[in-house]
């Protein structure tokens, strides 16, 4: 009691200075990985998205150890349902939408840029921050422009956030694997000075492409990379009668079978930009993906 008191004394006396607490990021666990998930609410408002995100976890039997949400680039956050995930002690990941590469180095959004920075440390709770994730994707050529300019674009906000002594950010480079993607993860990384976690989204192009066979390359890449590795979108539009739930059971198998993997975080949407990954409707699929938050290695 008195170790708690004193710790809740020197957190006060540092506010009361206009000081900031220090709070650690995240750190990977030693062993076995996160789960958490993308939640799609029925409408876009805070409370159904606090709704849908609990729903969800009613459903898979237990709390989840990442609520994942996305900002545009102009959006203020943390959010209301930001805020209500932290508080009750779920790890934050924001993904936050980017624009062009050229005016952030040209130093055109710093302003924004300090504002997100000093609110996200205001919120006082890890918080893992994906700016522009899957910058590699064909459609976002003309906001990105080179890797190279994607890189310095990354650093420079990198460099607000530190001039604002932000503590509590994990950063997650997160880039997307298959399809036209570039596939030269390399040229777009930051380098390990300015990232905590790699990161790649993946699905798969046709139903007979496997978990493995669509996050192999980039897994394979990462292996020669210090950090841990986060899946941070995954899942399996619909099929034949239970070939969801067995793609997922063997996604499960790869993930456990690769422990640089730390985290996965399942796109729980009806509305994926390629079909419905919701296995809400689907018995055999949620039992699979229930599955993985009930074993233990996902309960690290």
């Amino acid at each position: 009691m008195i170790a708690l008191l004193s710790a809740a004394v020197v957190v006060s006396t540092i506010a009361a200075c206009g000081l900031r607490p220090r709070v650690p990021s995240i750190a990977p666990p030693a062993r076995g990985a996160l789960f958490g998930a993308y939640v799609d609410p029925p409408r876009y408002t805070e409370k159904e998205r606090i709704a849908a995100f609990e729903q969800f976890e009613g459903r898979l039997g237990r709390r989840l150890d990442i609520y994942h949400d996305y900002h545009t680039w102009t959006d203020p956050f943390p959010s209301d349902s930001d805020r209500h995930f932290t508080a009750r002690g779920t790890t934050l990941m924001i993904s936050w939408a980017g624009t062009d590469t050229r005016d952030i180095v040209a130093g055109r959004y710093d302003t924004l840029i300090r504002r997100r920075a000093e609110a996200v440390a205001a919120l006082g709770r890890p918080v893992l921050l994906r700016w522009r994730w899957e910058m590699n994707r064909p459609n976002l050529a003309s906001q990105i422009g080179s890797g190279t300019e994607y890189v310095a674009a990354w650093r420079h906000i990198h460099r607000i956030f530190g001039e604002a002594d932000v503590s509590n950010v994990g950063w997650v480079w997160c880039p997307l694997t298959g399809g036209a993607a570039d596939q030269n993860f390399g040229a777009y990384y930051p380098g390990d000075a300015y990232v905590d976690w790699v990161c790649v989204d993946g699905y798969p192009r046709s139903p007979r492409e496997s978990f493995g066979q669509v996050f192999r390359p980039f897994v394979k890449w990462a292996s020669g990379v210090p950090k841990p590795i986060m899946i941070g979108e995954f899942g399996r539009t619909e099929g034949p009668p239970g070939s969801r739930a067995e793609w997922l059971d063997a996604a499960r198998d790869y993930v456990e079978s690769t422990p640089q993997i730390k985290a996965v975080c399942y796109f729980q949407s009806a509305r994926g930009v390629s079909g419905n990954y919701s296995v809400i409707k689907e018995s055999d699929a949620l039992r699979a993906l229930r599955g993985w938050v009930t074993d233990p290695y996902f309960s690290p």
